[in-house]
């Protein structure tokens, strides 16, 4: 589980050995959890508010290329 980035309210994590769709994890500091697509930047699943993710979603956005190699490095 890397994490691979630590924000003001939350932290970014991918696992290897994930299901579909390619995805990362988003855990706040209250221990509340979504999952985020990457290709997309959409909630599969989860209990945080839209205004919540809004450093995450921009993070995201200006990394996607990343997430996406990281991805396809942990789930093959």
């Amino acid at each position: 589980m890397p994490t691979l980035v630590r924000l003001a309210k939350s932290t970014i994590v991918l696992y290897a050995g994930d299901h579909l769709p390619p995805h990362f994890h988003v855990r706040m500091n209250d221990g509340r959890e979504a999952l985020i697509v990457i290709d997309n930047l959409t909630v599969l699943s989860g209990s945080i508010k839209p205004y919540e993710l809004a450093e995450v979603l921009t993070w995201a956005q200006s990394n996607r290329t990343a997430l996406r190699q990281k991805w396809q490095e942990l789930n093959p």
